[in-house]
């Protein structure tokens, strides 16, 4: 039995049931954020609609997650978001201000949008105030998004617990850090499909070796300019355009990076007019019209556009990129 063998027997997997197990809270609600700076459904797309995978919706307008090694509960409350540490490593108020992107910045930056002129993203900012994007770790969204072609968020996130609980430290109530690009160079692609990757597990058996020959190769991405930071991370296996261009907006704090998923696709060619654009051209586009906060523009679209629920036949014309559907 080689090494994937023993590691797939470490730990039990869990079941469904087991994503609703309660922990013993070890802090009181506080309150973080000025009220009414988020709504319900910016905060709750924020969270679970498909930039991260670390968050798990419950009862009562609670949401609970895990920050590197911290857990973390957060509560939406007659407009105020409060919050309290729930197992792991502490945390401060100002980790998670700035994880959540709780600052002013945020707010110079939708003003800079057009929205003024574009009544699309108007409207698609006005169904969702106050969705913000995340600040992740960036070896941790690699990993996700490496492993997101083709699957949708349920799929996406059950896969990633997986991987978590088989070799990452655990926090406590069925909740386990990310492990780590070194932890994962230990997983065969034999180990990789077992959990479920299919022809995924290439590119994570690829991508961690390549990081294991080019030690602080993911720490001098986010020092780089984003077109830059952009061609460096495709040249990891199963990082193409749009993989990249997640990695660097919702990892890298690269807001002019711009995913053209499924969603997004739909999005331009329906309320923008673009059938027939090659993925080369909207993302030209995307540059020049949105600007330097481009990828804030993208979730508020991506988010209108999931949550309009249409599910027609989409085909990117010349496109070399596998589009994630990110359900």
């Amino acid at each position: 039995m080689g090494k994937g063998g023993r590691l797939l027997k470490t730990r039990a997997f869990f079941g469904p049931s087991d994503l609703f197990l309660s922990i013993e809270m070890t802090s009181p609600w506080r309150p973080i954020g000025q009220k009414y700076h988020l709504s319900h459904g910016g905060l709750d797309e924020t969270l679970v609609g498909g930039q991260s995978f670390a968050w798990t919706s419950l009862p009562d307008n609670i949401w609970t997650g895990v920050i590197t090694r911290s857990v973390v509960e957060l509560r939406w409350k007659e407009g105020q978001l409060c919050w309290r540490h729930a197992g792991g490593e502490a945390i401060t108020e100002e980790s998670i201000l700035d994880y959540l992107w709780l600052d002013d910045s945020y707010t110079r930056a939708v003003d800079e949008l057009p929205w003024r002129t574009d009544s699309v993203l108007k409207n698609a900012i006005q169904g969702f105030p106050g969705l913000r994007i995340l600040r992740q770790p960036l070896d941790e969204v690699l990993l996700v998004f490496l492993l997101s072609s083709a699957k949708s968020i349920p799929q996406i996130r059950q896969l990633c617990r997986k991987i978590h609980k088989l070799l990452g430290e655990d926090l406590g109530g069925e909740n386990y850090a990310f492990p780590g690009w070194p932890s994962l160079s230990a997983l065969s692609e034999s180990d990789a499909r077992a959990l479920g990757m299919g022809y995924r597990a290439k590119y994570l058996v690829g991508t961690a070796g390549f990081l294991q020959e080019r030690p602080g190769f993911l720490e001098n991405i986010r020092e780089k300019p984003y077109e830059e930071a952009h061609k460096l991370l495709m040249e990891l296996p199963g990082v193409g355009p749009k993989v990249a261009d997640c990695v660097l907006l919702f990892g890298g704090e690269k807001t002019e990076a711009f995913p053209i998923d499924t969603w997004i696709l739909q999005s331009l060619q329906k309320q923008y007019g673009m059938r027939g654009w090659t993925v080369g051209q909207m993302r030209e586009f995307a540059r020049i019209h949105f600007g330097s906060h481009a990828g804030l523009a993208q979730q508020f679209l991506f988010s209108q556009q999931r949550n309009l629920g249409k599910r027609e036949p989409v085909i990117a014309k010349k496109s070399n990129n596998v589009l994630s559907n990110r359900e």
